[in-house]
């Protein structure tokens, strides 16, 4: 068992303590031991609940280990030219950091929006944001020289963000003790919703790779129309995803691996692309 937390008021309880007997040791200072000999600390006014730290262990590394496995999947399509890994890093830690920045605007759209309103918004949060992420952190830099190299960094970001939210969705099952939807949960997104995130980021990384050495007019509307794509790939698996049963979720899930398939092609036609120009040079 990992260290517990437990707010009560001012007052801190043992787990077996708060069962049972509920006898309190009174904490004064956030932060503090409530008795050194139990794992247990009281934080004041900012968790209501028990939260197991190896819940939170467990479940972060359920969100990226996969998420790493499908970066090292992705890469190898650029083991040519390979990447420098601290951009990778980067790109992988601003998707992750992303999910923060999400979360309290899509508790606004909640508030704000109503119905299907509310996913569509949602999607376009979170597919801005992505490449928001991506422009500031990476995409400007003297690295990314080829087409394909756009379409490794929209991936790289979108699975930092696919690993965090993962670990978000595995571990709200995880620590009510719910360990079986745990599993299913964490193996239903890493072959579909991460897998989603990947064609949809990747989607925009095809656009900017198509018109890597165009005007920037032609660059600009090109991401544009990518990023427009992205959303609408991601809004139909959302609602898809939400009205399907049965058997049915698996012809979403073959929406999307047929996506990933039309992925792959449009690394190799980046790959043309950046041919041609070396050879036309």
């Amino acid at each position: 068992m990992g260290t517990c937390y437990r707010y009560t008021a001012a007052t801190c309880y043992p787990p077996g303590a708060y069962a049972a007997a509920r006898q309190p040791w009174l904490i004064e200072n956030t932060w503090q031991l409530c008795d050194p000999e139990l794992p247990v600390f009281c934080i004041k006014n900012w968790y209501n609940g028990c939260v197991e730290i190896t819940y939170i262990a467990i479940a972060f590394l359920f969100g990226l280990i996969p998420a790493l496995f499908w970066l090292w999947f992705w890469l190898r399509e650029d083991r040519q030219h390979p990447e420098p890994k601290r951009l990778i890093i980067s790109a992988f830690i601003a998707g992750m950091l992303v999910v923060p920045v999400a979360l309290p605007l899509q508790k606004y759209a909640l508030d704000t929006f109503y119905g299907n309103t509310i996913v569509f918004v949602w999607v376009i949060i979170e597919e801005v944001l992505k490449y928001s992420a991506a422009l500031i952190v990476v995409l400007w830099n003297r690295a990314v020289d080829e087409p394909i190299d756009t379409i490794i960094y929209m991936i790289a970001i979108a699975l930092g963000f696919s690993a965090l939210e993962n670990a978000l969705f595995v571990f709200n099952p995880l620590v009510s003790g719910a360990y079986t939807d745990s599993l299913l949960t964490g193996n239903f997104r890493f072959l579909g919703a991460t897998l989603l995130h990947i064609l949809a980021s990747g989607t925009v990384g095809v656009a900017m790779a198509l018109s890597f050495y165009k005007r920037s007019r032609v660059k600009i509307l090109s991401a544009t129309v990518g990023l427009f794509i992205a959303i609408v790939l991601h809004a139909l698996f959302n609602f898809s995803i939400m009205e399907a049963h049965g058997g049915a979720i698996l012809g979403v899930f073959m929406f999307v691996w047929i996506g990933i398939i039309v992925l792959f092609l449009a690394f190799e036609k980046a790959k043309l692309i950046e041919k041609c120009h070396s050879y036309h040079l």
